[in-house]
């Protein structure tokens, strides 16, 4: 029986997570990617285990990896980022995440994103989403009930200088009413739609991106609020991403954020 396009990602996500554990810890080549980014060795690694998946399972299907670029032409196309927080993971800390998205026309059609540490894969057929842990699925619930919110403070900022999300920090009212947190992954896409996040906020978002189509999607399946930093749709727009748990975090984080354009 031929697995559903949820099931693939799954599989996929859960193959380059497997690369990034086993490789955690060791000394890694890296190859210099310009403006001070750079892959290591398990990125290249955990991307080929997961085109592998893919291409096993969908040969006839296109993939763009952020470290291999594009293979293939057609109507669906999967969005891999092997391990987002290369950073964070070259230096030993855990704090990383394996990102899987079928794109097909402009919507995401399924999404896996796998917590390689946590053992934990957060997955969306697009009619819900779930966590799915030793071997048992359970569905996501957003809260905002946590007030943590993470900001993504790495470049490109396309909102500069009308607004970064550091000015958010600088606001009045934001430490009143949340609690900061910047961990330089999009894995807290998963944690919002999980009620572990009250919000995500970037300010370098661009269209559907390997890094973050798998956890928007994840957000948008779990019912969570999403629009760019001006409250309008995604896509319409450089103007960042704004994931929120529920419509009250997002309207506070909305006014704020509106306090901050110059």
């Amino acid at each position: 029986m031929s697995m559903g396009d949820h099931e693939v990602a799954v599989a996929a996500a859960e193959a380059g997570a497997a690369v990034v554990r086993a490789r955690f810890g060791q000394t890694l080549s890296r190859v210099d990617k310009g403006a001070g980014d750079f892959a290591t060795e398990a990125d290249l690694e955990a991307e080929k285990a997961i085109v592998a998946v893919l291409r096993d399972a969908r040969p006839d299907d296109a993939i763009l990896g952020e470290e291999t670029g594009r293979t293939g032409q057609a109507d669906r196309t999967w969005l891999v980022d092997p391990l987002c927080g290369t950073l964070n993971f070259a230096a030993r800390t855990t704090m990383v995440a394996v990102n899987v998205a079928l794109l097909v026309g402009r919507d995401i059609r399924a999404a896996a994103a796998a917590d390689p540490f946590g053992d934990e894969i957060f997955w969306t057929d697009r009619s819900g989403a779930y966590l799915r842990r030793d071997g048992a699925d359970e569905p996501l619930r957003p809260s905002g009930e946590s007030r943590l919110v993470d900001l993504n403070l790495d470049p490109p900022f396309p909102s500069a200088p009308g607004f970064r999300a550091v000015h958010l920090l600088a606001h009045p009212e934001f430490g009143v009413a949340f609690s900061p947190r910047v961990l330089s992954t999009t894995l807290p896409l998963a944690w919002v739609a999980a009620g572990r996040r009250a919000a995500y906020l970037s300010d370098g978002h661009r269209d559907w991106t390997v890094h973050s189509a798998a956890g928007i999607a994840l957000c948008r399946a779990a019912g969570c609020v999403v629009t760019d930093l001006a409250g309008d749709p995604l896509h319409t727009s450089s103007r960042g991403l704004l994931a929120a748990a529920d419509s009250e975090t997002h309207a506070t984080l909305l006014a704020q954020i509106a306090d901050g354009w110059k």
